[in-house]
């Protein structure tokens, strides 16, 4: 079962996807066919196959990654067989002379392969003479050229309701935490709840990274792309959200600390902690009122308003909750800040 694991994906490439594939492998096979007659047109099929990505900027970085290895490729598999003639072992030794030279040009793993792969089958498909070589050059060129105008032609990829989707569940489930800490601060509470709470606070930072990860997806897919101009103001909205949330992550899971650091049952009874509670309510409204512009379908919410609308009054805390206050108020006031409340 394990070995199987590593055969499969965790989900299906977009059908879409596929056939773009197969239309640009086709399309390179006929086109460099008819343009370069005398040899099975491999290379461009093979180039064309490879160079389709999930987005055009991609496509474009895997057809000069294609092209640069073939050239190398078929350089050293010319040379050898103009030096050794074609016997069967040259084949060898051009895959190893096609290896270091990649590595000696700090070329990609991809790349180096890609150099490796082309100089075998330039000399196990055909005579490596002068002319093949750069038949094979141009044929890897025109498959490239046409995979990556088919991605671009036919609906290139934009991934922007994935960036939507993380940035939206980590609004959610950062107001979420906020409403947890509140309701922690009221009422007493058990080592086993502290612990549930600091777990469910820690699991805000991979949500904060899975969310820049798409956002810098949702930008690559929009490099190059022609849909680019229907969707850059709404990727910057998102990027602007996410900067304004990611802040927010660090101060609660700060705040979530130095409640489990410090707690004990008397705590709830503090006028101030009552007050950061209510505060850290107000929090979680505007932050899911912020995080509104990630929702495609926004839930209604009660106010459109922002609730941090007064500041905090604090009366002095018993001796033995001024560190735990204190930690509190100053990471509450940097969360005021990155939602625009007035100190």
């Amino acid at each position: 079962m394990a070995v199987l694991d590593t055969l499969r994906a965790s989900k299906r490439l977009p059908v879409l996807q596929v056939a773009k594939t197969s239309v640009a492998t086709i399309a390179a096979w006929l086109i460099a066919g008819a343009l370069i007659p005398g040899q099975l047109p491999v290379f461009a099929a093979i180039a064309a196959l490879l160079v389709v990505q999930p987005s055009v900027n991609q496509s474009l970085g895997k057809g000069i990654e294609r092209s640069i290895g073939v050239m190398l490729g078929v350089i050293v598999a010319s040379a050898l067989s103009l030096a050794f003639g074609s016997t069967s072992w040259i084949v060898l030794v051009a895959v190893l002379v096609a290896m270091f030279i990649a590595w000696a040009l700090k070329m990609t793993p991809a790349t180096g392969n890609q150099v490796a792969i082309s100089a075998m089958l330039t000399l196990a498909l055909g005579a490596a003479t002068p002319n093949y070589a750069l038949d094979r050059v141009l044929e890897t060129l025109i498959g490239a050229a046409i995979g990556i105008i088919v991605n671009a032609a036919i609906v290139p990829p934009v991934a922007i309701a994935p960036a939507r989707s993380e940035v939206a569940l980590l609004g959610g489930e950062l107001a979420a935490s906020a409403d947890r800490l509140a309701g922690a601060l009221e009422t007493t509470q058990t080592r086993a709840d502290i612990e549930a709470l600091m777990i469910e606070a820690r699991l805000l930072r991979p949500m904060r990274e899975a969310a820049d990860a798409a956002i810098e997806a949702g930008t690559e897919s929009l490099t190059l792309n022609p849909r680019r101009s229907a969707h850059r103001e709404e990727l910057a909205q998102l990027r602007a959200l996410l900067e304004q949330l990611g802040p927010i992550v660090t101060q609660l899971i700060g705040m979530t600390r130095a409640f489990a650091d410090h707690y004990d049952a008397s705590l709830h009874d503090e006028p101030t902690v009552r007050a950061i509670a209510e505060q850290l309510h107000r929090v979680a409204h505007d932050i899911r009122l912020a995080a509104r512009v990630a929702e495609p379908e926004p839930e209604p919410m009660t106010s459109m308003v922002p609730a941090l609308t007064s500041a905090l009054v604090v009366r002095p805390p018993t001796s033995s909750h001024w560190i735990l206050i204190g930690s509190l108020l100053e990471d509450l006031r940097r969360i005021r800040e990155e939602l625009g409340a007035e100190s």
